[in-house]
């Protein structure tokens, strides 16, 4: 499964910039080692500890893919703030400059989830996006499971599962051979598990050997023929990656057309497609300047919000021909938007700023509470039994160490103690260590707030 995250990490370089090379330092690993050595890693603590070691040797194309993949890691092992900041590259798509930004006299803010819901009643197919190294970017999706299953919505795609794990709804959780790295996550796991306790049909789509040009189009034929075909008057439910939910061409690369293009071609429906990747923070405890600020300091949303007029009642997008929706995702950290002080002229540029005392890289942003759904649960460095990194895993009680952890932080240093963010239950904790020892275990029950 290690080599179906490097097809999709390849798919979005398109939308990133080069770095500059660095001085040559002995010895740097071929880009054909660098993924041999990540894809035979045991785990996601072995991956981190030789992605740390190796990037410093590595310049130019092969430390963007490097950073690609510790961010992924970072992702996996609970560390998200870390995740923005190993993966520095704003790939976010500026709106096209036909369409100007909104502003409060025009438009007011509504819960992301409320919109989508209200759209999506008449429609067949809802898409909504993420970027696949902001976790944040799923929330939205875990928020809409029930509320589209109460539509009717009987089928849910995820793009990051395989067709080869036939087991996963009678078992009822993903595990670690059920898709690529990015399900390894635990929101990922959280969804597939919700989306099964609920009902869905689940349906992987994502085609394993595609190129970067057939990729979408395979995507789209996977999901027509796999819902559409069999159940005409299907609504299905797709979680997807980046530009792939575009209903027009442009973002992908020249002459691919998009999954959501294609799909409504062959389905006779029109998708909701609800980007959410294009609007958010991705300065974590610095100051993000340009397009993503500009609005964010004008509606300051506390959860994912999107757009009503206040006089057509219409929902915003920033780029009707691509979406029906733009979400506007909170800010990694509150002072992400503090620009008082800052010249008009220095907002006005397309500029990230880096962390800014007295931003804590160490404490877990708030949005894992799920809007209070979850709770936190205090950790000790005491679990790991002395041995740094170490990765503390909270299962659910009837579920394996084979499975996607409701939560999981790892300590990388000697900070004594976090959180992990749970809903109320039994759970088993486990420490474990990058060879993948059990370091210690405990069963714990996290109370109702």
């Amino acid at each position: 499964m290690r080599a179906a995250i490097v097809k999709c990490l390849f798919c979005t370089t398109v939308l990133l910039a080069s770095t500059s090379a660095h001085a040559q330092t002995p010895a740097p690993p071929s880009t054909e080692e660098l993924l041999a050595k990540f894809g035979s890693s045991p785990n996601g603590l072995a991956r981190y500890d030789y992605l740390t070691a190796v990037i410093p040797t590595l310049q130019g194309d092969d430390k963007v893919l490097a950073q690609q993949l510790l961010a992924t890691v970072d992702n996996e092992l609970g560390l998200y703030d870390e995740a923005i900041m190993a993966f520095p590259f704003d790939n976010r798509i500026a709106p096209p400059r036909s369409m100007p930004l909104p502003n409060t006299d025009d438009w007011r803010s509504i819960n992301a989830a409320d919109a989508v819901v209200e759209m999506a009643a008449n429609r067949h197919i809802v898409m909504v996006n993420e970027a696949h190294h902001d976790a944040h970017t799923r929330e939205l999706t875990l928020a809409l499971l029930p509320r589209l299953r109460a539509l009717g919505y009987r089928y849910f795609a995820a793009e990051a599962l395989s067709d080869k794990d036939t087991q996963l709804t009678q078992r009822g959780y993903a595990t670690d051979d059920s898709g690529t790295e990015y399900l390894m996550e635990p929101l990922y796991g959280e969804i597939i598990r919700q989306a099964i306790k609920l009902g869905y049909i689940i349906v992987p789509y994502d085609p394993e050997n595609a190129t970067t040009d057939s990729r979408d189009a395979e995507e789209a034929k996977n999901l027509y023929e796999r819902v559409f075909a069999k159940d005409p008057q299907a609504k299905l439910f797709v979680h997807a990656g980046y530009s792939h939910l575009d209903k027009a061409p442009g973002n992908l690369g020249p002459g691919i057309q998009p999954m959501a293009m294609l799909l409504k071609q062959l389905s006779g429906y029109d998708p909701l497609c609800v980007d959410q990747v294009q609007f958010r923070d991705v300065a974590v405890g610095g100051l993000d300047f340009g397009f993503y600020s500009t609005v964010a300091v004008r509606f300051r949303p506390e959860v994912p919000i999107a757009l009503r007029n206040r006089r057509t009642n219409d929902i915003w997008s920033s780029d009707p021909l691509r979406h029906d929706i733009s979400v506007i995702l909170p800010a990694a950290d509150e002072g992400d938007l503090d620009v008082h002080g800052i010249m008009k002229g220095d907002v006005l540029r397309r500029q990230v700023v880096l962390p800014r005392p007295p931003f804590d890289i160490d404490e877990r942003p708030d949005w894992l509470t799920l809007g209070g759904k979850r709770v936190p649960f205090r950790i000790s460095l005491d679990l790991c039994n002395g041995q740094l990194p170490c990765a503390v895993d909270a299962y659910y009680a009837n579920e394996p160490d084979s499975s996607v952890p409701a939560d999981r932080y790892t300590f990388t240093h000697s900070r004594s103690h976090s959180v992990l963010y749970l809903y109320p239950g039994r759970y088993r904790l486990r420490a474990w260590n990058t060879s993948g020892a059990t370091l210690s275990e405990q069963e714990i029950e996290v109370p109702a707030p």
